[in-house]
């Protein structure tokens, strides 16, 4: 069976994965994933339809915002629990539909037929793998054509990348009615298949928009639940005793096991985009989170085959699991694998912590070794005087903003080229997994102020971006007038949504690497060219004279 999926950076020959997905998704999970993306726009259509007529279902937004993240790259690969998801969609459409008619009705107005009673599913997942085959994207290069299906696909990887941080804030208590009303919209929007150009363009970037307030939303989130993140001097080398590693988003999954794990002399470390949680003060009061583990999701099955312990994957970026390790690898929320136990029952991780106590963990303390992280909005704002005061005084001449995802395909050494170039009078952003091309260099300080300031995750791109607007106020200017050059690399959908944040705030001269998306068409390009300059990366020498001017 042949699939086709180029919604990742690493997609087969930079044009799209034809036999087998290069993140390890095969045909069939392709169709079921290709079938829920569909049914999710259906039920997104009768939310959007229902909210015009007064009527709103907390429910069903969030399975619809699952039912997206789900389909993230490198989230989800288990065709049983996507099957399961479907038939959880197909009872939900029924009586949404029922109440959709009667609502319309009530109004005195004729209903819109969006779909059957079970979203017109199969009754086997043969019968929903076809359907999915028959809704993929190589069906609508055909009709509409590569620019249109490009520009629809653009608006549905940031509607994905803004289900994750969506899911992460609602997990932690905070929500917007507005945030999912915008993300129905959408799903409503592309349920009609749009073709024109125009209009395309412009949701993609109210998609941007959307994403901005829904990083606020997970800022808010994390940081009520556990402070602000301050800077913070973290150990990247391990101590001995029995382990277990924490790797994916999200951070009340650690929190539940460091409270469960606390006292049974284990000691917790943190994995990829979990780096940032050590900033935080709310899970760094923990004695027994450690430190940091590894580098960025593409090592992890050579250091997760090293690392003596047990291994909880907590959401996006897991691997085809190693037989050496599979036994002691546990997936939790939305992320899954065939093989892979996964931890269902109210965050009881006692499996996980049997695993653990179970390995050898370390026989001895490696020579320590630290990092700094933590440069977070409200830790950087917080001297933003003296930063203000250093770039007056011709002490600080630049900005550059390095970082987003990482990934195996080659190219992406030109970041740590990059970083390793930039002049000592010049300061770094980073964030996301892409900094570990570079984090653990030194880049010393200017005026006791770190060159290198790591911003935390993906979704704090939302930091860099509250600190860009207090330096443009504080100088006057716009974002683009300042001394700031942004250098981005996206591997999945969550730098597509952070991508058009940037573009909706009107920022310009983005590059962005190590190649350019492969549904966006070179007519699109141009479009993003023409109005943001927007440019792919080039040579490190060559890209650092032109950001230097």
């Amino acid at each position: 069976m042949n699939m086709f999926c180029y919604q990742c950076e690493q997609t087969a020959k930079g044009t799209g994965c034809t036999v087998a997905g290069v993140c390890g998704k095969d045909a069939e999970t392709a169709a079921l994933q290709d079938m829920l993306v569909t049914v999710a726009k259906r039920l997104g259509a009768y939310s959007h339809r229902l909210r015009q007529l007064g009527v709103t279902d907390r429910q069903t937004d969030i399975f619809i915002v699952e039912a997206m993240f789900t389909t993230v790259t490198n989230v989800n690969f288990d065709p049983a629990r996507l099957e399961q998801l479907l038939r959880k969609a197909a009872k939900i459409a029924g009586p949404l539909k029922k109440q959709y008619e009667q609502q319309c009705k009530q109004a005195g107005k004729e209903p819109e037929s969006l779909c059957g009673d079970d979203c017109g599913l199969a009754d086997t997942v043969e019968g929903m793998i076809e359907q999915g085959r028959s809704f993929g994207i190589d069906k609508r290069l055909e009709d509409p054509g590569p620019d249109v299906t490009g520009l629809q696909e653009l608006i549905t990887y940031s509607l994905k990348g803004s289900a994750a941080y969506i899911d992460h804030a609602q997990i932690l208590g905070i929500e917007d009615e507005g945030v999912y009303a915008g993300f129905n919209e959408m799903l409503s929007y592309l349920d009609g298949n749009p073709t024109d150009v125009g209009e395309l363009t412009a949701m993609a970037l109210k998609a941007g928009e959307l994403n901005l307030k829904v990083m606020e939303l997970l800022d808010k989130a994390n940081t009520d639940s556990y402070g602000h993140p301050e800077p913070t001097q973290v150990r990247v080398t391990p101590v001995a005793g029995k382990c277990i590693l924490v790797s994916g988003h999200d951070l009340k999954d650690l929190d539940e096991l460091l409270m469960q794990t606390a006292g049974k002399g284990i000691n917790v470390y943190t994995h990829g985009e979990m780096l940032p949680c050590l900033a935080y003060p709310g899970l760094k009061k923990y004695e027994h989170l450690v430190g940091n583990y590894g580098g960025a999701w593409q090592d992890q099955r050579k250091e997760f085959d090293e690392f003596p312990g047990a291994i909880l994957m907590t959401t996006n970026c897991i691997q085809k699991p190693k037989e050496t390790y599979k036994g002691r690898i546990f997936t939790t929320g939305l992320v899954a694998w065939p093989g892979v136990k996964h931890v269902i029952d109210n965050r009881d991780f006692s499996p996980v912590i049997d695993a653990a106590l179970a390995a050898d963990g370390f026989a001895e303390d490696a020579p320590e070794k630290t990092i700094t992280i933590g440069f977070a909005h409200n830790a950087v704002l917080g001297v933003a005087d003296k930063v203000i005061e250093a770039v007056k005084a011709g002490n600080i001449r630049h900005f550059f903003l390095i970082g987003g995802c990482d990934g195996a395909k080659p190219g992406r050494n030109y970041y740590t080229e990059l970083a390793q170039a930039v002049p000592d009078d010049c300061v770094i952003l980073t964030l996301a997994c892409g900094k570990y091309r570079f984090n653990k260099l030194e880049f010393g300080d200017i005026g006791g102020i770190p060159r290198l300031l790591d911003c935390g995750q993906c979704n704090d791109a939302y930091s860099a971006i509250q600190i860009a607007v207090a330096l443009a106020g504080a100088f006057d200017c716009g974002v683009n007038d300042l001394p700031l050059s942004m250098v981005l690399s996206w591997y999945e959908q969550k730098a597509i949504c952070i991508l058009l944040t940037l573009l909706h705030l009107g920022i310009k001269d983005i590059r962005i690497g190590p190649t350019l998306p492969a549904f966006i068409t070179p007519p699109v390009l141009q479009v993003l060219v023409d109005k943001f300059n927007i440019m792919p990366v080039s040579t490190p020498a060559e890209d650092l004279k032109a950001m230097l001017g």
